[in-house]
């Protein structure tokens, strides 16, 4: 479950003449189809559920530009907790504070402490394997409105499509006097995903919409491994070059994390990542995130090839 929404199934049935008495991946099936089980299961009673149960979570935030030929890079490092916790199933409300830490060529506004994303948002489990959350509040790239986005895998659930759509405006802070625009822009993107579990290898082809109104296709090549997500995009839209480089999350420890009660837990993010802009664009390729945990290590948590091949791993 993931703030009481259901994702997966795994069930357990030993191999008859299995010669090993333990247990064993192949002894496990792992799925998104939940089974007629589900029904039995919502039945029992739950033990530490989220609901109610707050979050404290830091997330760690370096940005680097290479735009002056005297200095190798201007940096800006920030501390940014944000304060994550759920009312009802498949709602998550997040408010953040973002704390510079260092500040070396992002200007005055960036060196203030000023709110970060403040998201109200909700995930919604509709039959064949189909997902869809809303989102409304201030996002990242300084936006604030509202985005949408389905998720859909196939029988073979090593296929799978998604669509997303937004309607967003500018918003700006400085310090904490916001000042915010009223003319919309929409973005959208639609595509398609292949996973090999062999390798654990993610690869997706979108056609997308950005902030700017250009269309471009983009293509993303990720492979997973337990504590890391590194994969390699490139994109192509109109009136723009093409451009791309690489991109990668790291789980951050501790890896596993103890709830008593009621008490807020205060932790790092699960991970950290950084996506390396080869062709050094600035205006074109733009989009922004709904939610400060939105990310490709995330996005891949509840895959049931990476879980399967990650059991007994401990």
């Amino acid at each position: 479950m993931d703030n009481n929404v259901p994702q997966i199934s795994l069930y357990y049935k030993p191999i008859i003449g299995d010669s090993v008495p333990e247990a064993s991946r192949r002894d496990w099936n792992v799925s998104y189809d939940l089974g007629g089980t589900w029904k039995e299961a919502r039945k029992i009673g739950r033990k530490n559920s989220s609901l109610f149960k707050v979050d404290v979570v830091v997330y760690p935030e370096v940005s680097l530009k290479n735009l002056i030929i005297t200095q190798i890079y201007q940096v800006l490092f920030n501390l940014s907790p944000a304060v994550e916790v759920s009312f009802w199933k498949g709602m998550r409300l997040t408010a953040q504070v973002v704390i510079p830490v260092y500040n070396d060529g992002y200007g005055r506004r960036a060196g203030k402490v000023h709110p970060g994303f403040l998201t109200l948002q909700q995930t919604v489990r509709l039959p064949y394997n189909i997902w869809v959350t809303g989102t409304l509040g201030m996002f990242n790239a300084e936006r604030y409105g509202g985005d949408l986005r389905l998720l859909h895998t196939f029988k073979d659930e090593r296929f799978s499509v998604e669509g997303r759509i937004g309607l967003t405006a500018t918003q700006r802070w400085d310090g904490f006097e916001w000042t915010y625009g009223t003319k919309t822009r929409m973005t959208w993107a639609l595509g398609a995903n292949f996973y090999y579990p062999h390798y654990n290898v993610q690869a997706s082809l979108k056609v997308e919409q950005y902030l700017l109104g250009e269309k471009g296709v983009r293509f993303d090549l990720i492979r997973h491994f337990r504590y890391a997500s590194i994969g390699f995009y490139a994109m192509k839209a109109e009136g723009a070059s093409a451009n791309g480089g690489f991109r990668f999350q790291v789980a951050l420890p501790p890896y596993k994390y103890k709830r008593k009660g009621y008490i807020p837990r205060v932790t790092p993010s699960k991970n950290m990542g950084i996506a390396y802009n080869a062709g050094n664009e600035q205006y074109y390729y733009r989009g922004y995130r709904a939610n400060p945990g939105e990310n490709i290590m995330q996005n891949n948590s509840f895959n049931p090839y990476f879980i399967k091949s990650e059991l007994l791993n401990f």
